[in-house]
């Protein structure tokens, strides 16, 4: 009974649906604009409006196929879908109306909404409303009547299934591999002797699962002897540490070739020969007019003996290099050299100290007897 006082509802809301539908015809043929071009913001509401009865009418034959299950009725020749049929044929004969007058006829009027008269949006907008106000009771009416079509008997079966199917799954598993237990009214039969204080052990057997469970790990155990201690095809464990060892050493080393130029004064070491070899020749490039061919001094200080004016340890000598000291003359050379290029450069100047150079100049600065790396 509800679902036919919903198709009473629904046939009058169509029929306002179509009359809004010829209102909104008749106004376009009364005031029309007077361009000679497509109004595309009329064609956009307008195809919206018709799209939207065709989605009306496709939810109107699910609505009727579950009202006929339901009701297992036959419906007036005149029904919802007659009714829907004609609103389909009015819209889409008063747009073709509405676009032929559109393009012929003119209006002096000066009220515009996109280019359209504010009549027709008003009306197309109204209509195209009421369409989805349609839509919308439609669809929670084809929800509540296939609800009441299909809730009918669905909890007994389920109900029933979960008793037969799961439960009884269930039970089975439990029998075969979890705990293989012995119903309560049979616990008499492995009743064991040993009574403690009043307490009676059963001789329930062990449960499936931790058996097999330890059958298999007899069965690896096996593998494992044979491959590792037979064959010798696997490795053991102190194998297997060396390998990993060795990644790790490979990685770090491709690590350290990747990260060679993040020096700084922080972490810098002392190069190796070929490292001290590149330093030589920077420091003949760039350092000679200052210090001297064999770092004896001159406009600079003396780089070969032990008085350090910023310090000589690798650290100081490296930040000195990289930052300078313009106000002392000593400029900076990050903007020229790359992080290892000026380790290497460190590395020579930290060579030559001790060394004896030809007219060497005077002591400048602090002495480091023991000077840091």
């Amino acid at each position: 009974m509800h679902t036919l006082q919903h198709n009473h509802i629904i046939k009058k809301v169509f029929f306002i649906t179509l009359m809004m539908i010829s209102a909104s015809a008749n106004a376009q043929d009364v005031v029309q604009s007077t361009k000679n071009q497509t109004n595309l913001l009329e064609i956009a509401m307008t195809v919206t409006a018709i799209i939207l009865v065709a989605v009306i009418w496709l939810l109107a034959q699910v609505l009727l196929t579950l009202s006929k299950s339901l009701l297992k009725k036959r419906k007036s020749e005149l029904g919802l879908k007659s009714i829907i049929i004609i609103i389909f044929s009015s819209v889409l004969s008063s747009t073709a109306t509405a676009q032929d007058n559109f393009k012929n006829t003119g209006s002096s009027a000066s009220s515009y909404f996109g280019g359209m008269r504010e009549m027709e949006f008003y009306a197309l907008t109204t209509v195209i409303s009421i369409e989805l106000i349609v839509i919308l009771y439609l669809s929670l009416i084809i929800r509540k009547t296939f609800t009441d079509l299909t809730k009918q008997g669905t909890e007994t079966v389920t109900s029933i299934k979960k008793a037969t199917s799961l439960s009884t799954w269930w039970k089975n598993l439990d029998k075969k591999w979890m705990t293989k237990s012995v119903p309560v009214e049979r616990e008499a039969d492995i009743l064991l002797d040993h009574d403690y204080d009043g307490i009676r052990e059963l001789d329930n057997a062990l449960p499936p699962w931790w058996k097999y469970g330890f059958y298999v790990t007899i069965v690896i155990a096996v593998i494992y002897l044979f491959i590792y201690h037979v064959t010798g095809n696997g490795e053991n464990p102190e194998q297997e540490y060396a390998a990993e060892m060795a990644e790790g050493k490979r990685i770090e080393e491709q690590y350290k070739a990747k990260t060679k130029n993040l020096i700084d004064e922080n972490n810098i070491t002392l190069a190796d020969a070929d490292g001290i070899a590149s330093g030589k020749t920077i420091f003949s490039q760039s350092c000679v007019a200052c210090h001297g061919a064999n770092g004896e001094g001159g406009i600079g200080p003396n780089l070969t003996d032990k008085y350090w004016i910023h310090g000589g340890s690798l650290n100081t000598i490296y930040q000195t290099i990289k930052i300078g000291y313009p106000e002392k003359g000593m400029q900076s050379w990050q903007s020229m050299y790359s992080p290892i290029q000026i380790k290497n450069l460190t590395s020579f100047v930290k060579s030559i100290v001790g060394t004896k150079p030809y007219n060497p100049k005077a002591p400048q600065g602090n002495l480091e007897e023991q000077q840091p790396n």
